[in-house]
């Protein structure tokens, strides 16, 4: 049995694969960045364990953990300092014989979406990233900085140059009433959200589906191009490989696939697979 995990910061996706049989699993999302070893191993503990059922049949659970061979961690803030943590508190939890592989979600995208062919490929959702993928190895990446000095094109980004527009008024007076009317935010509550609760950009992200409601309104069309185009030329622009697709997975990239394949089409960008989730791609690239 092959477990393999593609962790956000948001929610984590599982997936116990044996032979031809795949069970999914979710739970909340392990970035040891924003969690310690202790709370990561509660994670799996509390929320992993009790789903990993056999198919429906009677096995127990410390078997079904005793046949599993090995783990595939892709995840969010699994940086070469950090997957060390990762894995001793999976190892504590499963405490098996299991190989356990602690990797980026960049590597996990571009095996979902590349697998053993070169690309660059792209995460955008509540945060964004790139790279450039060889058909093996990430090669080259430009940081994506977060989302005070960066992640373009992300839902973080969007809501963040969306709040500021309304505020500010740079959108028209009846854009901005239908933002305000919408979200029910006014300008104390946004301010308390992102300046002294924690995870501002999950708050920043969660506006984002406000321009795709109204993504007909032509200033918000042309915005929601522009967040792309930023994304675009300060991202994969740097690569310098205009012959290699660019691929993408992501909510932000799947609900916008229509504006990202526009925006690269104006560039002149080559656009390649955009996936919902990169699981579907690595349960191929593992069977």
């Amino acid at each position: 049995m092959i477990l393999i995990a593609d962790s956000g910061s948001t929610k984590t996706a599982w997936c116990l694969l044996h032979e031809h049989h795949a069970k999914l699993i979710t739970t909340q999302g392990i970035n040891p960045f924003q969690l310690d070893e202790a709370d990561m191993a509660a994670v799996i503990q509390k929320e992993l364990l009790p789903q990993l059922e056999m198919y429906g049949q009677s096995v127990q659970l410390d078997d079904i953990v005793e046949r599993i061979g090995e783990i595939f961690f892709y995840g969010a803030g699994c940086t070469k300092e950090k997957a060390p943590v990762v894995a001793t508190a999976i190892r504590t939890v499963m405490n098996n014989k299991a190989r356990i592989n602690v990797l980026s979600d960049m590597l996990g995208a571009a095996r979902a979406l590349c697998a053993d062919r070169p690309g660059i490929v792209c995460i955008l959702g509540t945060g964004s990233n790139s790279c450039y993928y060889d058909g093996e190895d990430i090669v080259d990446n430009v940081s994506p900085l977060g989302y005070i000095l960066g992640d373009e094109g992300s839902g973080a980004y969007m809501g963040k140059r969306l709040v500021g527009n309304c505020l500010k008024k740079q959108f028209s007076e009846e854009t901005c009433l239908l933002f305000e009317q919408e979200t029910k935010l006014d300008p104390q509550t946004i301010i308390q959200k992102v300046y002294r609760e924690p995870m501002p950009s999950r708050f920043l992200a969660s506006l984002s589906p406000f321009c795709a409601r109204h993504r007909d309104i032509p200033e918000i069309h042309d915005f929601i191009i522009d967040c792309f185009t930023q994304f675009f030329m300060r991202n994969v622009n740097l690569y310098n490989c205009p012959e290699l697709p660019v691929c993408f997975t992501g909510s932000v990239a799947w609900f916008y696939q229509n504006e990202l394949r526009e925006t690269a089409d104006k560039l002149g960008f080559k656009m390649g697979e955009v996936l919902q989730a990169p699981m579907a791609g690595l349960i191929k690239y593992h069977a």
